[in-house]
């Protein structure tokens, strides 16, 4: 269910900054996705939440503790899914290949290497190398093994969408193609799996119509900032994607894709006036475009945290950009739950569905 009371709201923003103890069979360091986090649902909400032993809350026996009082919320652990058991004929593990993400979402990046990832170029918040380096995944991802994994996921697990990102490439569509090759490959196999892609603004604004011809049935052009300086400081080579590419791509996809079923992510806390990126979603949401916010996470491996020392947002400001979102978007009659695939349908790294929106 949708849990709208601003107890629950404030809880959820608050677990979001200081995390919680919890054994979480589905967890994940380091790449592109929701990192060093813990995957719960939080009154039958997918959430992705930071494990922290420092942290005050606790989940004892399905139930949030906060100093050992019982909050009266519910978060229960999401289960270690059985694909994650099987291998391929060649021996590359299926948990290498495509990650679980909430109770119903598989998740990969195609591309595990960015053309952006030296230091003078990377996103200060990205680990997209970090789990290649660790040895926990594998470079490319041909389209016939995501494939193989999906099937398996959807037959033995349930998962009922698919996200699948990229690190940039050198071409000008960006690492887009290669989506749609593997976006192809898993609808002749799961044509019932629905799917939500990730890239930059391709150069050739057709490239956003093959990946829809391809199957996929949403798709996620992501700035994290609508605030220029903000993204030359965070994002020194994305940056050079300007503003304006950013709003020809989400316009092309909303026209491609249809209204809320184009999202982005914008990341509270890399120091953007509140105001102003509440202005930005308002206008991504005129747009028909879903703002996914979500806060800024001190992850291991990122040059925010291990050089910067960049600390996450305070939690009055995460909950006041989240509720001022959200009411925007319950205005506007868009819901990340209404997309058909994708991070904004899960939900999991926002607080944006504990408040409606």
């Amino acid at each position: 269910m949708t849990i709208t009371n601003a107890g629950a709201l404030s809880t959820r923003v608050d677990v979001a900054i200081r995390g919680i103890r919890v054994a979480a069979p589905v967890n994940r360091q380091g790449g592109a996705g929701p990192s060093d986090d813990g995957h719960v649902l939080f009154q039958g909400l997918q959430s992705a939440i930071p494990q922290s032993q420092d942290s005050p809350y606790l989940v004892d026996d399905g139930r949030l503790l906060l100093d050992g009082e019982d909050t009266g919320i519910e978060v229960t652990p999401v289960d270690r899914p059985r694909f994650y058991d099987l291998a391929t004929d060649d021996g590359v593990p299926y948990e290498k290949i495509a990650r679980l993400h909430g109770a119903t979402v598989l998740a990969t990046t195609v591309v595990q290497t960015c053309v952006r990832y030296d230091e003078a170029e990377r996103c200060r918040f990205c680990s997209i190398e970090e789990s290649l380096n660790a040895g926990s995944t594998i470079a490319v991802k041909t389209p016939a093994m995501i494939a193989e994994v999906a099937e398996a996921a959807w037959r033995l697990d349930g998962v009922e969408q698919m996200v699948m990102t990229t690190g940039t490439s050198n071409g000008r569509d960006r690492g887009a193609t290669h989506l749609a090759r593997c976006v192809k490959a898993i609808k002749k196999v799961v044509p019932e799996l629905e799917i939500q892609v990730q890239c930059e603004p391709p150069a050739a604004l057709s490239t956003i119509t093959d990946l829809y011809e391809a199957g996929a049935r949403s798709i996620g052009i992501h700035v994290e900032s609508m605030d220029d300086a903000v993204r030359q400081r965070w994002m020194p080579g994305k940056s050079r994607v300007s503003l304006d590419e950013y709003r020809a791509a989400w316009r092309e996809a909303v026209r491609v894709f249809g209204r809320n079923q184009v999202s982005t992510y914008l990341l509270v806390g890399l120091g953007e006036d509140p105001d102003e990126m509440v202005a930005g979603a308002q206008e991504l949401i005129d747009m028909g475009v879903y703002p996914f916010v979500v806060p800024f996470r001190p992850l291991r491996g990122t040059l925010a945290t291990d050089v910067d020392g960049a600390t996450a947002p305070h939690g009055s400001v995460l909950h006041d950009i989240t509720f001022r979102v959200s009411q925007a978007l319950i205005a506007a009659g868009m819901k990340g739950s209404d997309q058909t695939a994708g991070c904004a349908a899960c939900g999991a790294c926002s607080a944006l569905q504990t408040a409606g929106g």
